[in-house]
This record gives C-alpha cells, structure tokens and sequence, in this order.
C-alpha cells in the first residue's frame, strides 16, 4: 500500500468522523432521537420560524425570475457551462413548474385567490412556519454546507469498497451507496435523496442506480415515524411497527430493482458513459480494507482547500433552495388540493378493497382510501385513519404509509426536482408496485400481533 503523510490521514479521519457524527449518529433530543444535522436545522427553524416562510417565498420567486430570465438561453454542451446556468438554465416544463411555486407561495403567504391553494390543510401546510418548506429550508442549508465532509475526503471510497459484496449482489447497487442508504435509514430521506443526487451529478452512479437508491432506500426518519404512530393512536406498538417497516423496506429493496421501471433504466453515467463493468476487483496484493483505504487517502489528499469545501457546500445549498423547494411547493399543493377537495384518491383506492378483503383486513373501504391518499402526503393516512375502530386496520395503515416511501408532499418532489432520472410516471407505478407487494407482509405482521 502506497504511504501517506499524517496530514493525509488527518485530512480523511477528522471530516470522515465529523460527517458521520453529523449525518448518521442519532442523539436525544426533546423531540425524541436525531441525526445532529436534523437538530441543527430545527433549532435554526424555531429561530427564524417567523420569517422562513418569506425567505422561502424570496427563493422560489428568485427561482422563477431566474429560470424565466435564463429560459431562452442555449446551452453549448462543449463549452464551460457556469453555475448560474446550470441553477436557472431549465426546459420550459420546470421553468413552468417553478413559476407555478412561486404563485403558491405568494397566494399562501397573503392568503390571496382560491382558499384550497392557500389553506392550512393544503398550501398552508406546506409554507407555515413549522411547515414542510421551512424545515427543508434549514436542513438543505445545513445538510448541503456539511455534505462534503461524506462526499470530499475519502468516507465514500472506504465503505464503497468495503460494502461492495454486499450492496452489488442483494440490491444491485456499488459498495458507496451503503452510505446514502444509512443516512436515509438513520436520518433522513431528504438528505439520503440530496446525497445520491450529488453523486449522481459527479458520475458516480449510473442512471439505474441512482434511480434505485433515490426510490428505495429514501426513507423517513425513525422520528417521523415514531409521530405516525402515536398519530394513529399505537405508541405503545412502536417497536413491531418498526421492525414490520424494515422487514418490508429489505424486502422491496431486494424486489424492486428487479423489476420495471427501475430495471429498465439504464446503466450509463449523467454524462452518456456506459458502465464498462459492475465488478469492483481488488488490485492484487490488496485486500478489501487496503484497498478502500488507500482510495479514500488519495481522495482526501486531493481535496485540501478549505474554500473549496465551503464553495462546494453553498453550491449544493443553493441548487437545493433553487431546485427542489419550487418542486415541493407545486406539486405538494396540488396533490394536497386533490385529497383534501376531491375524490380522486377515494375512486383510486377502490381496487384495494378487494384486496385488503381477501387479506382479511377490517374496515376495508376506509382502509382502500388511505392506501393511495399517502401518494400526496405521507402523514395524510395517519390523520385520516385516526377514526378507524380497528386496531389492526390502523396498524396496516400506519406501516404502510411510511413503507411506500414516495410522497409527491417530500420525497416525490424531492426526486423530481434533482437530477436523479425518474419521472412522475416511473412514482407512479413504483408507488402502486411497493403498495402491492408490502400489503401482505404488513397484514400478516398485523394478523400476529392483533
């Protein structure tokens, strides 16, 4: 193995560790166990919670002047492309998409045109001060700031190699991508998404991967969860619960690959390389550990500017706030407007009634509902499904609001707005397919406990 200087050691331990301590070690809170980033970010939230709404109005409002002000500019792919065109430089459809956030955003904030945009069960909901956006602006600023000390120094290439038996063979996925899916697990699926989005960017995944860890492996935090389930009136069943969670989620993540859309992505790189080989042979005379090792030493020795990591830090804070925030406004208003004022998800849910039927769950038609309303908003099913008398129903409804994982309200724009290769249709079905396939373990689990 090649040597290094103590300072490169340093350079790899001391980021490697402080980004593991940040992202993935949940600590105790008031609020229950957390990632330190996520108790950052609140605490910044409950600060600012009077004036983050219109901050986050001020962004989206930048986002949309900017891309319309950028809508007509081409882009030469041969020559060097500026941040500020690869921040605001869109097709028109997410050009349209950032206007429309930026029109909610004023009709929410001075309570402006129809009420079911601005309402707080809908819009509201999305921008009030203790709202989905003001969280997802203080955990992007944070989240975005400390991202380089996972992705600059070497932690990546260490656990990449190391994991790389395990993560290719179960979930069709490089070694580097146990890091995404355990700051997800632990964290949050807002930073997992943020992470595999970056690494996506830098070439380091191909389209199918990215689109297989952004849609697998992006799972609400433990904390969140513990709220669905005392929400739904089961605090005390929070251990089953969970467990059936993760027992449903390795389930699907070693299903889901296999299976379409996400098997027909395909294995070429953001910038049209093909994936040459899905093997990751250790050179001889290494061995897993020497040769993680050594690649993490060499990439923290490349990276000893500490301007640049805070450039590279704010650049990912603002193509969050630029990119995603606009995407979580739009579509989360509409999907919400859709719950809320219509029977769309009420007629959608109808084919699951027969289904939970034959699977034996009460109140079946209640249940139906819920199945597809998390489509819009994960927490929707647990306010909803509060009035349901059966236990076992509730629990089934509980589990699987969080196991089907894409929510237009967080993950579902999260993933449109990145630049991770999923459309609206490919959620779509991956939502119904999860929602399918988890059923039976979750009412079987449920079938044992009530």
């Amino acid at each position: 193995m090649k040597k290094y200087s103590t300072s490169t050691w340093l350079l790899f331990l001391i980021p490697s560790l402080l980004g593991i301590l940040l992202f993935l070690v949940p600590i105790p809170t008031e609020d229950g166990w957390l990632v330190t980033i996520a108790v950052l970010a609140n605490l910044m939230a409950g600060a600012i919670e009077s004036i983050v709404p219109w901050i986050v109005m001020g962004i989206l409002i930048v986002a949309a002047l900017g891309s319309l002000f950028f809508v007509t500019k081409k882009v030469n792919e041969t020559e060097y492309v500026s941040f500020l065109d690869k921040l605001f430089n869109v097709n028109l459809f997410w050009t349209f998409v950032r206007v429309l956030g930026a029109i909610f955003s004023i009709m929410v904030l001075f309570q402006i045109g129809p009420e079911p945009v601005w309402n707080e069960y809908t819009g509201g909901l999305l921008l009030s001060g203790s709202g989905l956006l003001s969280f997802l602006f203080t955990i992007f600023f944070f989240a975005g700031l400390f991202l380089p000390l996972l992705m600059n120094f070497g932690l990546l290439e260490f656990f990449g190699t190391m994991m790389v038996k395990i993560m290719r063979p179960l979930f069709r996925l490089p070694g580097r991508s146990s890091i995404d899916a355990l700051a997800s697990w632990v964290g949050d699926g807002t930073i997992g998404v943020l992470l595999t989005s970056k690494q996506y960017e830098a070439n380091k995944y191909t389209q199918r991967e990215a689109a297989i860890i952004g849609t697998t492996f992006s799972v609400v935090s433990i904390t969140f969860a513990i709220v669905v389930i005392q929400e739904i009136g089961l605090g005390t069943y929070f251990l089953p619960y969970y467990a059936t969670v993760i027992l449903a989620g390795v389930i699907l993540a070693l299903i889901m690959p296999r299976i379409y859309p996400l098997t027909n992505k395909p294995t070429t790189f953001m910038d049209g390389t093909p994936q040459e080989s899905q093997t990751e042979d250790v050179p001889k005379g290494y061995n897993v550990a020497t040769h993680g090792l050594e690649k993490a030493l060499s990439k923290a020795d490349n990276n000893r500017s500490l301007s640049g990591f805070f450039k590279d830090g704010f650049k990912n804070v603002l193509d969050m706030w630029i990119g995603v925030a606009p995407v979580v406004m739009a579509f989360g208003t509409i999907a919400l407007i859709l719950a809320e004022y219509t029977s769309v998800f009420t007629v959608l849910g109808m084919p699951f009634v027969p289904y939970l039927n034959l699977l034996g769950v009460p109140e079946a038609a209640a249940a139906a509902e819920l199945m597809v309303v998390g489509f819009a908003d994960m927490f929707l099913p647990a306010i909803l499904g509060a009035g349901i008398e059966s236990e076992l129903t509730r629990f089934v409804v509980a589990t699987m609001s969080v196991t089907q994982l894409i929510y237009m309200s967080e993950v579902g724009g999260l993933l449109l707005g990145s630049k991770i290769p999923v459309n609206i249709l490919d959620l779509v079905v991956i939502f119904i397919l999860r929602t399918v396939i988890a059923l039976p373990i979750v009412v079987g689990v449920a079938h044992l406990l009530f």
